[in-house]
């Protein structure tokens, strides 16, 4: 296994937990070793993001957040998943482009960013062409995702909070919504606004996904008045309504329901009130799979604001 330096008083995330991950673990529970839980076609993304054939999406093990409601949360709180070496890892991203992957999608990557730098590299060596998705929680710092800059090719992050008193309560991280605008400015300066090839399918830029939750408890018109304070009303949207109690949520009464169609018709609302027009919506759906279906730009079953130009 390579060394790298970064890991032995780690410092990659904004936890700065400062642990050396060859000898023990810090707040997001991983070691150096890469841990992945699943690798797979996947077809339930934004529709530029999944297309035709898929995604080829790569689910890592662990998080360096706690978020109550997580709906993955056998991956990232209870750490399922296998070892994988960075040789195993760009083998894995090279299958999935040869069963056709649009793109390969890295879901929760940060905690092993410079494992999964290092496995792009010896893929893309080998003849990997297909763009790279950093699918993150944007818990992030400026630092990591600068050192991204000609690696990742597309951002899709989630932008969780507006409020700290929740995001404290909700995933143990009190500085996400100042450190979360900054990271996804870092990611917007890098690649711009998302920009599509001949066939519809995403090769470059920033979409940000906005999780609506029960009681309004993200913050959704907050949330939106900081992207449109810090990157514009340009970026492209993804309003989830995929919200669903799981997890430890049930012990927090706010959140142990799905939410309704009032909340969701609240949040588009409000991002129609400020002026962003490309947005992806979804079906009110309070579904146990982990699969986001996104509904495609235009769609007659929805409101003409589901526009994506």
């Amino acid at each position: 296994m390579k060394h790298y330096s970064e890991l032995t008083a780690c410092r990659i995330c904004p936890r700065n937990c400062g642990v050396d991950r060859y000898q023990s673990t810090g707040f997001c529970g991983a070691g150096a070793e890469l841990e992945v839980n699943l690798g797979q076609l996947h077809y339930g993304e934004e529709p530029v993001i999944s297309g035709t054939r898929g995604s080829g999406t790569i689910f890592f093990s662990h998080c360096n957040l706690k978020c109550v409601f997580c709906q993955n949360y056998e991956i990232s709180a209870l750490g399922w998943g296998e070892r994988l070496s960075e040789d195993q890892l760009a083998a894995m991203m090279l299958d999935l482009q040869t069963q056709g992957a649009h793109n390969i999608n890295l879901v929760s990557p940060s905690h092993y960013q410079p494992q999964i730098v290092q496995s792009i590299l010896l893929a893309k060596d080998q003849g990997l062409t297909i763009p790279i998705v950093w699918n993150s929680n944007a818990y992030e710092t400026r630092d990591s995702i600068r050192a991204l800059n000609g690696i990742v090719d597309i951002f899709l992050p989630d932008f969780k909070y507006a409020y700290s008193a929740y995001s404290k309560k909700y995933s143990l991280a009190a500085d996400y919504p100042k450190l979360a605008i900054e990271a996804i400015a870092e990611m917007q300066k890098q690649v711009g606004l998302i920009t599509l090839d001949q066939d519809g399918i995403a090769k470059r830029g920033l979409i940000i996904r906005i999780l609506v939750l029960p009681n309004n408890l993200a913050g959704v018109s907050r949330i939106l008045d900081h992207i449109a304070d810090e990157l514009g009303t340009e970026p492209q949207l993804s309003l989830m309504a995929q919200y669903y109690p799981t997890h430890q949520a049930a012990q927090y009464q706010e959140l142990n329901r799905g939410i309704t169609i009032a909340e969701y018709e609240q949040a588009l609302d409000a991002v129609h009130a400020r002026g962003f027009r490309n947005v992806w919506i979804q079906e009110l759906s309070c579904s146990s799979d982990w699969t986001p279906d996104f509904f495609a730009p235009n769609s007659d079953e929805h409101r003409e604001s589901n526009a994506y130009e």
